[in-house]
């Protein structure tokens, strides 16, 4: 199993899970041609994906689905929360899912779960391929028991780590959003990541990424500080998935 981040920030995201040549996508916050152009300079060919899974309705993460599930008659698993909030759910193939049961798609088997976020049912995913597991967070606004149960002996982890909260504190935002970023149904803060992801078991991690960091509220080098405080290792092992390059493929091991 191997994953790559294909942009990840407030102006669009997605992730490509790969397991035994089938490739599936969490989220397409891109629009159509910005989509393609992003895979087809990772190396991903979009006419063999198997299916697009969803996080939430937000546009930096749906904006692209709807087009691109057309257009390749690609399967989308989402909650009926999140079907219900899209602006254009006319899908060829909708399979509602929930946050509390697994479901496979070929050779990966999905495991969503629920976060505190302000969507109206978002969940987050565990994607495991028999061997190995990969978990991805990129919207939450706090860390919950049920999280630290789900992303426990993850081999990888892609791990929000959307603002400083100084940074926040004293940037451009109004403030207005600078509560609802901070805030308990937002983003996970830097400190809050590093909080996190000490309570987790990382015994078996091979691989880490900060993702969704904010242009304007965060750097690259304070998010990973905050990771490898956590983990007691040095900064350059921690990966940083970029609005614009992404993250390469990672080899889950």
């Amino acid at each position: 199993m191997k994953v790559a981040v294909l942009g990840s920030g407030s102006r669009g995201n997605a992730v490509a899970v790969r397991a035994r040549g089938a490739t599936l996508l969490v989220d397409a916050g891109f629009g159509p041609r910005a989509l393609i152009r992003r895979a087809m300079e990772a190396g991903i060919a979009l006419e063999p994906l198997v299916g697009i899974v969803l996080t939430h309705e937000h546009g930096d993460h749906v904006r692209g689905v709807p087009a691109l599930a057309r257009k390749y008659g690609l399967p989308v698993w989402l909650t009926r929360g999140t079907w219900r909030m899209l602006r254009d759910n006319d899908m060829p193939d909708v399979r509602h899912c929930d946050g509390h049961r697994a479901f496979s798609v070929d050779d990966l088997e999905v495991t969503p779960f629920t976060v505190p976020h302000d969507a109206r049912e978002p969940c987050q995913y565990v994607f495991a391929d028999g061997a190995r597991r990969l978990g991805v967070i990129t919207d939450t606004g706090r860390m919950t028991p049920h999280i630290i149960d789900c992303l426990d002996r993850c081999d990888a982890l892609l791990l929000e780590c959307n603002h400083d909260a100084q940074l926040l504190a004293s940037g451009p935002y109004p403030a207005i959003l600078k509560q609802r970023v901070g805030g308990p149904f937002g983003h996970l803060s830097n400190a809050q990541a590093g909080e996190l992801l000490a309570r987790l078991d990382t015994s078996r991690l091979q691989h880490l990424a900060a993702a969704h960091l904010s242009d304007s509220n965060n750097r690259p080098e304070l998010a990973r500080t905050a990771l490898a405080d956590a983990l007691s290792c040095q900064p350059h092992w921690i990966g940083i998935a970029d609005q614009e390059a992404g993250l390469d493929w990672r080899e889950i091991g």
